[in-house]
């Protein structure tokens, strides 16, 4: 795939040394030099669109001033048939080259022949990619964190997969351990309730309060309350409350999901783990490594010193490392049970040795930092370099605000707001747009009254709309009988105007952003990139006629406008986010 700004960079660097190696021949700078200089897009377009500094990076091996060195190269560039219409030297030895039609004309000629894949990139390599997100505990709604994470490890694997990764989408189901047995108890207590009277029967005050909980229990009654409770012993009550509870509860939460646009290539059960031995031949992998000991009757993970390990190859000094509060981790209580600790481990590393994942990514709460580098460590001693294949992706809280204050319980559980509930406010594009619209370290504050807003305030709105303008614009002027041209039928010396270029460099952008989005695990650079793409075609748009212009700046305005359609949908697209053609 094409990166225009990354072509215009490459060239500019091999101009600068043809020019450099045309000089040395004719004796006007000394030959044989190697020059390592940088090439900038300067902020200030006055100062050109692309700057290099060769001349003062050459300076010392040369023994010229660099403005003498700058001049020379000026003299001897070739720009005929290049992006470039002029180069110049400015300040001490910058040499500021500006873009010329051809590469203007170029950028709508790529976005036209790469159509939906443009933006795409190599890096991934084809490389397989795990992104797990959500794997919400399935023991009561979705909620709004779920639908900040949810958004944020859709778009992700959205993106990494345009960068070129094989991307995979995982759902952990923690269906087995404390949590479990935790909502089981709860169902338990309520059946005993709705049987007996709430009076003659206490709610476990650690139980899960909800009314989802009641509604459970009455429909564990209805199906198989026969005899219920005094023919079975309670252990034999609380299996088949769990498993009724999740046959219930994660059909409910990937219609949820479904709703909210995401599926998953594998919802994975953490109680298999549990029943295939995997997490204990996990666990005694790691004692044949000399990672473990017994205490007290529990086995417990040395995870001090495989963090002291992951740390001083991490370059901290063994002072910083000695300072630093380490503890161990138990893996198999004194009881016979794994921990929660010992199965994550499990899971991890069947990602990795069993199903050959080259990179994990996962979407977590910010409370969890703290297992971070734990697990990563423990991978280490498993020898799966988890500290390197491991991303853990730390999510912010979300704030829901409306009329200005917060928002705290859900109408239909009394507590935290339901992703179900929220959907029924407000639009999946505004959900999925606001979520994703500020870096997953940033605490985000989602404004529902803002959600809803139609004008320019409302981000999603001023995208989309930007979107749909274009639209009515090129179906208006088609019924009028101007078409949209092919790339290479456009007139680009007709492009003059400032908005018209500073939109055109914008649309070259779009693959730098891509790729970075995909390199630091931050989609929200797709949003902020299409409000800004969104605000540059306004901009044009107001300043720029086309009806009544001459039949060559109307085709070639037509074309650009076109072109920052097909852009806008192609991120949106990304975002999970609907591209109206009419609002």
């Amino acid at each position: 795939m094409v990166n225009m700004i990354q072509s215009a960079k490459d060239q500019v660097a091999s101009l600068t040394q043809a020019a450099y190696e045309k000089a040395a021949a004719a004796g006007t700078l000394p030959a044989g030099a190697q020059v390592h200089s940088t090439i900038e897009i300067p902020k200030d377009t006055a100062h050109g669109d692309y700057a290099s500094s060769f001349a003062m990076a050459g300076a010392k091996t040369l023994h010229m001033a660099p403005r003498q060195i700058a001049q020379a190269i000026v003299d001897n560039l070739e720009l005929e048939g290049s992006f470039f219409n002029r180069a110049e030297v400015a300040g001490p030895g910058f040499l500021n080259f500006t873009l010329g039609p051809r590469w203007y004309k170029e950028v709508l000629s790529v976005i036209e022949a790469e159509g939906a894949s443009y933006g795409s990139g190599t890096e991934g390599g084809g490389r397989r990619a795990m992104v797990e997100f959500v794997s919400a505990n399935p023991t009561g709604p979705m909620h709004m964190g779920n639908a900040r994470g949810g958004v944020l490890g859709d778009t992700l694997a959205n993106v990494l997969a345009r960068d070129g990764w094989n991307v995979w989408k995982e759902f952990y189901v923690n269906d087995a351990g404390n949590q479990i047995n935790k909502f089981a108890r709860s169902i338990y207590a309520r059946c005993m309730q709705i049987t007996l009277g709430e009076e003659n029967y206490p709610f476990p005050e650690d139980g899960y309060h909800g009314d989802d909980i009641r509604e459970l229990a009455q429909g564990f009654l209805a199906r198989n309350g026969d005899g219920f409770p005094s023919e079975a012993p309670e252990g034999a009550w609380l299996d088949a409350m769990a498993k009724y509870g999740l046959e219930q509860n994660i059909p409910k939460m990937e219609a949820d999901l479904k709703k909210y646009g995401i599926s998953y290539d594998q919802w994975f059960l953490e109680s298999s783990l549990h029943a295939s031995g995997y997490v204990a031949e996990t666990v005694q992998s790691l004692t044949d490594q000399g990672w473990t000991y017994e205490k007290d009757g529990a086995l417990w993970l040395n995870t001090s010193q495989l963090l002291k390990k992951k740390y001083l190859a991490e370059g901290k000094t063994q002072e910083q490392v000695d300072k630093l509060e380490l503890k161990d981790d138990v893996l198999r209580r004194a009881n016979g049970f794994y921990t929660y600790f010992a199965a994550d481990i499990a899971y991890h590393r069947n990602k990795f040795q069993v199903r050959g994942f080259d990179k994990v990514i996962n979407i977590w709460g910010a409370d969890h930092h703290g297992h971070v580098a734990r697990l990563q460590a423990a991978l280490d001693g498993l020898g799966l370099d988890g500290s390197h294949r491991l991303v853990i992706v730390l999510m912010q809280l979300v704030n829901l605000l409306q009329d200005g204050k917060p928002v705290r319980m859900s109408k239909r559980t009394g507590k935290a707001i339901a992703l179900h509930d929220l959907l029924d406010e407000i639009s999946v594009d505004a959900a999925r747009y606001y979520f994703n619209n500020r870096a997953s370290s940033s605490p985000l504050d989602f404004d529902l009254d803002l959600a809803v807003r139609q004008d320019s305030e409302n981000p999603v709105y001023y995208v989309q709309y930007a979107h749909a303008r274009i639209c009515s614009l090129l179906a208006r002027l088609a019924e009028e009988g101007a078409a949209v041209p092919a790339a290479g039928n456009v007139d680009a010396a007709r492009f003059a105007a400032p908005e018209e270029l500073a939109l055109i460099k914008s649309l070259a952008q779009y693959p730098d952003e891509l790729h970075l989005a995909a390199r630091d695990y931050d989609p929200s650079r797709i949003n902020r990139y299409l409000t800004a793409l969104a605000g540059d075609f306004h901009r044009f748009y107001n300043a720029c006629r086309l009806k009544g212009e001459e039949d060559s700046i109307l085709s070639a305005r037509l074309k650009l406008a076109d072109t920052v359609r097909a852009v806008l949908a192609n991120g949106l697209n990304l975002l999970g986010v609907t591209a109206p053609e009419k609002m």
